[in-house]
């Protein structure tokens, strides 16, 4: 085997680029388990498929490179590093494979006046795509459609819906964190809060099944992202879904929560909600169908969710053609079948008091960064301690 010295430029730079990027991966990899909430921590939780290729593709490399048979194992142990970083990420993504059973069972029942359609769709506020979404929605036709990032124009597009979808409860906004809701069916108490941010609003009503009888509980969310234009930590997004969580908690009724959560459903805080809440993913077992981001391939992630009670099983669900935004929207038809629930309820993750304690505080976090974040745009620049004192 040569002298590493007197390898010539382009292999060295080949080892060069490969090493780089096989640390780089593994320290993807690793941050995700450290549980600060800073954008540029959180944000490793999204790519983990794409991050699992480039584990594989520097792994090959090394080997093509001779890693294994240098002297001192170095070589080797890095290469075993990359083989058991590439097996964890799999595990996480695993349940959303068809390689594992259904959280959420198939339909079987006919019984059309106990289903309910229900689409979610980020429209990209700066889309101006309007009838190609509206189209869309129209194909797909769920009794309930949420559509987020709605501004004043958003409404016009999309305000034929409510010839065919009359119960509404709408709160556009130009700040990219508007929503529009149709159904429909008929609504009760239909709300628009804001839970944590002031300028984020969350959906919460209760819609009645074609049956006449039901009333289903809904939750729209659409909490911000950990990203340094927008949030630089998760914590009100984690707050905000565990908010819904726990008051979820608290009852016993058909709920449903859907939305673009800003958040992929492998991610600790996801796991951490669906155990506090009780709910369960119609995506494991079914796939990743993923949402975000539209226009790039290789880039893509689920955003876009929805979340169910037991009470529900599933008649259809899919991804929504394109529509000019860097969202697909995501449909799904559940089928209300209460005398399975407590088979299904067997597939729910269990809640413990670490998880509620662990809940409790995030959500306090949540509280406690929005009342500073609101006593530093009162005071401005440098007078933040001042007003606390």
């Amino acid at each position: 085997m040569p002298d590493f010295d007197s390898l010539p430029f382009w292999l060295l730079l080949a080892q060069g680029l490969t090493l780089g990027l096989a640390l780089a991966a593994l320290v993807a990899t690793l941050l995700p388990l450290w549980r600060a909430t800073a954008w540029w921590i959180r944000v490793f939780d999204f790519p983990r498929l794409q991050i699992v290729g480039v584990l594989l593709l520097t792994g090959a490399g090394g080997l093509a490179l001779g890693w294994h048979q240098r002297p001192g194992y170095a070589g080797l142990g890095l290469l075993l590093l990359l083989g058991a970083a590439v097996v964890y990420q799999l595990l996480r993504i695993l349940p959303y494979t068809r390689l594992v059973g259904k959280q959420v069972g198939d339909s079987a029942a006919p019984d059309k006046r106990r289903h309910l359609s229900l689409a979610v769709m980020n429209v990209l506020q700066f889309n101006k795509q309007g009838a190609r979404a509206l189209a869309a929605l129209r194909e797909a036709d769920p009794d309930v459609i949420m559509a987020v990032e709605t501004d004043a124009w958003w409404y016009e597009q999309l305000k034929p819906l409510e010839a065919t979808h009359p119960h509404v409860c709408h709160e556009p906004l130009d700040n990219t964190y508007g929503l529009l809701f149709f159904s429909r069916l008929p609504l009760r108490n239909c709300e628009v809060k804001y839970l944590l941010d002031d300028d984020v609003p969350s959906l919460h009503t209760h819609v009645q099944l074609p049956d006449g009888r039901t009333w289903v509980r809904l939750y729209g969310l659409h909490p911000k992202p950990p990203a340094p234009q927008e949030s630089k930590t998760s914590t009100k997004r984690d707050a905000e879904l565990l908010l819904v969580g726990k008051e979820i908690n608290r009852n016993d009724e058909p709920t449903i929560v859907f939305g673009d959560m800003n958040d992929v459903a492998w991610s600790h805080t996801s796991e951490l909600f669906r155990r506090v809440s009780g709910l369960l993913d119609p995506r494991v077992g079914r796939g990743l169908l993923p949402t975000f981001h539209a226009d790039y391939q290789l880039l893509r992630w689920p955003l876009d969710h929805v979340f169910v009670s037991a009470h529900f099983k599933v008649d259809d669900m899919a991804r929504l053609p394109y529509v000019g935004s860097d969202h697909f929207p995501i449909y799904i038809k559940l089928s209300y079948e209460p005398q399975d629930k407590a088979e299904q309820e067997e597939n729910a993750e269990q809640a413990d008091a670490e998880d509620h304690q662990e809940a409790n505080e995030k959500i306090r976090e949540g509280f406690e960064e929005e009342d500073d974040e609101e006593l530093e745009e009162l005071a401005g620049p440098g007078k933040k301690k001042e007003l606390t004192t």
